[in-house]
């Protein structure tokens, strides 16, 4: 049988077989369990349940500084917590382990005590954020019941004072490093509006923001330049058709005076000056009456020419002007001093206007080279602005963290459920033995049931006779009912009564 292939089947036989022997070793293994859980020395847990408080600030108003997790922060506190600095006082205050306190070293008592207290975080909620926390349990496992409680409860003080310590002391070292880079950004500013306002004032006027006023200013001095020249040109047109005007009135005052008319050589020289303008517009210079013409006009000309050295005509200044000239001589020559005076200003107004003109020019046209130094300038300015106003917001909003820390306004740690004290022992649960050794007598005889059958070498079935004889089975004779005289019983290979109705093999 054992060198065969066994089936499903051929497991259950055996253990039908042999089902006295499993139900007898069960029935010995759950009071064996019990009894042995009455042997072992019990265990007492003491748990505690801390929950995580969120700030009574809304972060959205106060940014917290501290942004680990809870299940971070649990991870980095219990090697701290669970340290022989902090366990050994607690070994030597409580009493844990005083049977064994001078026979085993102090670094085996803390590793056991380690090994007795477990810190578990509360699963959170469906729906809650992704790494938040509600809280976490402390379990404490210890001999004594008392101990147990009072290990637990200085172990979450422990845990509520490192959080506290570790929360103050990082927005402390935060807010001195925000401080000390504000200092060092608040000097990188300072440098760099000294640097922009010598630049302003070594390039006054011409800077680019200036550039589009230049414009504008030039373009206005433009038209004030051609406003002040056509007013120039005026003035000096009046002047000049005043002073021939005054020529005329003094001419005509003193042809009066002596008798002469002057003003009718005058005429007599525009009517030949017209004559010869007329002739030379028909004929040519060698033309007779052009040639007498032209003669005519220089003997008036030296004629008139004549009469006015001898009466001269004085253009001396108004303090030698005769007392005897007509009024309207008089103001006339008022009249061109004021256009004199005017001539005088505009000409000044002209030239100061293109000097300014000249200014400007210049600035427009210094401005893309100087650009280029500005906007390295105002990067460099507007850099240094952005990251002092940045640490500036960082450092106020980790001062306000610190405040709400130390208010105890912030994320802390409260204790829900205070240490218990425990009644019945955690270990050992003696229905659980009791169980577990019912199932270990199950296995035992199951596996003892096995065990025999594999090595059993009876003849049970027709595929052990195939595998034994290596002959093929040709018929089945089906057993015979038997009669009310005698009923003989087939007895199988081993010794079990055939049932009715069941074939047996006969080899042929």
């Amino acid at each position: 049988m054992t060198q065969r292939e066994l089936t499903l089947n051929d497991f259950l036989s055996m253990l039908r077989r042999r089902w006295v022997l499993v139900a007898v070793l069960a029935i010995i293994g759950a009071p064996l369990g019990y009894g042995i859980s009455r042997f072992l020395p019990p265990t007492y847990t003491s748990q505690t349940l801390v929950l995580v408080e969120r700030p009574a600030v809304s972060p959205s108003i106060v940014t917290q500084l501290d942004t680990t997790s809870i299940g971070e922060r649990l991870a980095s506190m219990k090697p701290q917590i669970l340290s022989r600095t902090h366990l050994e006082p607690i070994i030597r205050q409580f009493g844990v382990y005083s049977q064994d306190i001078d026979r085993v070293s102090m670094d085996a008592l803390v590793a056991r005590l380690q090994k007795a207290i477990d810190v578990a975080p509360v699963a959170p909620m469906a729906g809650t954020e992704s790494g938040s926390l509600p809280g976490f349990f402390i379990d404490v496992t210890l001999s004594d019941p008392r101990t147990a409680q009072q290990v637990c409860t200085a172990i979450t003080s422990m845990f509520i004072e490192e959080n506290l310590r570790n929360s103050q002391q990082h927005e402390e070292v935060t807010t001195q490093f925000l401080s000390q880079q504000l200092e060092d950004a608040k000097k990188n500013l300072d440098d760099q509006d000294k640097r922009l306002a010598a630049f302003e004032t070594r390039y006054m006027g011409t800077t680019p923001d200036d550039a589009q006023m230049n414009f504008q200013l030039l373009m206005g001095l433009t038209s004030q330049l051609d406003s002040t020249t056509q007013s120039l040109s005026r003035a000096q047109q009046d002047k000049s058709y005043k002073e021939s005007e005054l020529a005329q009135q003094i001419a005509a005052w003193q042809g009066a005076q002596t008798g002469r008319n002057p003003e009718t050589l005058e005429q007599q020289l525009a009517a030949l000056q017209t004559k010869l303008t007329n002739l030379e517009s028909r004929y040519t210079e060698s033309y007779p009456d052009v040639i007498k013409t032209k003669n005519d006009i220089a003997m008036l000309q030296k004629k008139i020419a004549a009469d006015n050295s001898e009466q001269p005509v004085t253009k001396q200044a108004d303090d030698t002007e005769s007392m005897g000239e007509p009024a309207q001589i008089k103001q006339l020559r008022k009249e061109i001093r004021m256009a004199d005076q005017e001539i005088a200003d505009k000409t000044k107004e002209q030239q100061k206007v293109k000097d300014e003109i000249k200014v400007y020019q210049g600035r427009v046209q210094s401005t893309p080279a100087i650009e280029e130094e500005y906007k390295e300038l105002t990067r460099g300015y507007q850099t240094a602005l952005e990251s002092y106003n940045t640490l500036l917001r960082k450092k106020e909003d980790a001062e306000m963290s610190k405040e709400l820390q130390q208010q105890q306004a912030g994320e802390q740690f409260r204790v829900l459920d205070p240490a218990s004290l425990p009644v019945e022992p955690s270990f050992p649960k003696r229905p659980r033995f009791a169980l577990m050794g019912l199932a270990g007598g199950l296995a035992l005889g199951a596996g003892l049931a096995l065990l025999l059958g594999i090595q059993d070498t009876s003849l049970r079935s027709e595929r052990d006779v195939e595998h034994l004889l290596r002959l093929p089975v040709l018929a089945l004779v089906p057993s015979m009912a038997p009669t009310l005289a005698s009923k003989p019983t087939l007895r199988l290979s081993d010794g079990s009564p055939a049932k009715s109705g069941a074939r047996q093999s006969v080899r042929l």
